[in-house]
């Protein structure tokens, strides 16, 4: 055989030998058991480490559940729409305009430079407490469903103030904090607290006049939240935790009707009276689900037998036409946007964006944590909306506004600026251009 033949075999033979025999010969490592979920996992890592994950994250999370929330306001509330005189389509309606001017909002802060959020901090406050005093004034304000934390707008239009209330204070917290911060102030616990604590205790005793519990949890939440992140020694973050939980436990005993939601935790029956009606029927839908659910519009429960499908219970619908699927995809975009929160605020060397991020990130982990815990039994009925979903338009405007704020906080990082000026027309159009070679005149 001529030598050339015999070197156009020779790869030919190689290549129908197996691998392993081929890894042995050449002397080759072989790769370790296991590398294909290795390499899939150090894939993730890399994904996750990129400038601009937070950013596509929080973003797509929230609007998945803004848009999600729209479709189950949908399927929930036509009975209920119907019962009471109304076109089927009623409360979706109300549901998109608030979505599409939240959608705005959103919008409007994600272009927002962090100047601008701090300076707005102060007006916000004054104006959430100055409508919180004007619900307290007969002929002004509004009680819905025992609570009177309403205003009137005119025509169908309500507005609770105090869930502006909680934007109010993670923006004007966070500022507070970050000054202090900037002259080193909050080594002292007296700086630490006054006047955050103060003016947290003031929105609450305002909420709490209205009667709404569930809205002043979460405002208990946020202060939490920003007293941790500012680093309140042990005995200072206990001392505030020991005291905010013997006056919820002096509201819960002196109600009776508070006292009937704490029994209610677990309950499998209605009880005398149907008290635990409604935290039954929230896991007879659960329950009824399955897996995959009965389909979309398809639930029993809201015909009259589970009490606010399309507000406080709008989970319960969503587990019983989606089934477990649809559950759990609704508590993985919840655990995105919560993990990428946590991410902005742990990586900026900005001591506001640190605040304002792990305030915001509290306010809606602590609040979906609180409506799911209550249908799914586990936790009394707090009678709050689960965040981006739920049907009213005073909760969806400010969070959409706090989702904003983490869009902005997220573009702000160094590394995520550079990522996006790259991604800009011009910018990428001069970059192509510069790496395009002249070529001679006669070149074609």
């Amino acid at each position: 055989m001529p030598a050339e033949e015999s070197v156009r075999v020779r790869p030919a033979a190689e290549a129908r030998r197996p691998a392993s025999v081929r890894a042995r010969s050449t002397g080759s490592p072989r790769s370790p058991r296991g590398g294909g979920v290795r390499r899939l996992y150090e894939r993730a890592r890399r994904a996750w480490d990129r400038p601009l994950t937070a950013y596509y994250v929080i973003l797509g999370a929230g609007l998945l559940i803004t848009v999600l929330g729209l479709v189950m306001v949908y399927s929930a509330s036509m009975i209920k729409a119907l019962e009471l005189g109304k076109p089927g389509t009623y409360f979706f309606r109300k549901q998109f305009l608030a979505a599409v001017i939240g959608a705005g909002l959103m919008a409007l802060a994600a272009r927002m430079p962090v100047k601008l959020h701090r300076a707005l901090s102060y007006p916000l406050l004054m104006g959430a407490v100055f409508l919180m005093v004007l619900v307290q004034v007969p002929g002004i304000g509004m009680s819905v469903n025992g609570n009177r934390n309403w205003l009137y707008l005119g025509g169908p239009f309500q507005l609770q103030p105090s869930e502006f209330g909680k934007l109010a204070l993670v923006l004007w917290g966070a500022d507070l904090l970050a000054r202090k911060q900037d002259k080193r102030l909050l080594t002292q616990w007296k700086h630490m607290l006054v006047p955050l604590v103060p003016v947290a205790f003031m929105l609450l005793g305002l909420i709490m006049l209205g009667g709404d519990m569930g809205t002043a949890i979460i405002l208990t939440a946020i202060l939490f939240g920003l007293l941790w992140l500012a680093g309140a020694p042990t005995r200072l973050f206990a001392g505030v935790l020991a005291s905010a939980g013997l006056i919820g436990f002096l509201l819960i005993k002196t109600s009776p009707n508070r006292m009937s939601r704490l029994d209610c935790m677990g309950a499998s029956e209605p009880g005398p009276g149907g008290s635990c009606w409604q935290a039954v029927h929230g896991i007879y839908a659960l329950a009824s689900g399955g897996w995959f659910g009965s389909g979309l519009g398809a639930s029993v429960e809201k015909w009259g037998q589970l009490p606010e499908p399309h507000t406080d219970f709008i989970f319960a619908i969503t587990g019983e036409e989606l089934g477990l699927a649809g559950t759990l995809s609704v508590l993985a975009l919840f655990a995105a946007l919560g993990y990428a929160g946590i991410r902005v605020a742990g990586r900026t060397e900005d001591p506001f964006v640190r605040y304002a991020a792990g305030g915001v990130t509290t306010w809606i982990t602590a609040q979906a944590v609180i409506n799911i815990g209550a249908v799914l039994g586990l936790l009394p009925i707090a009678g709050v909306p689960l965040p981006l979903f739920s049907y009213g338009g005073s909760a969806l405007l400010p969070t959409m506004f706090a989702v904003g704020l983490l869009i902005a906080f997220a573009r702000d990082e160094p590394a995520a600026k550079a990522a996006l000026a790259v991604r800009r027309p011009g910018v990428r159009w001069k970059t192509m251009r510069r790496r395009v070679k002249k070529r001679p005149s006669g070149e074609r």
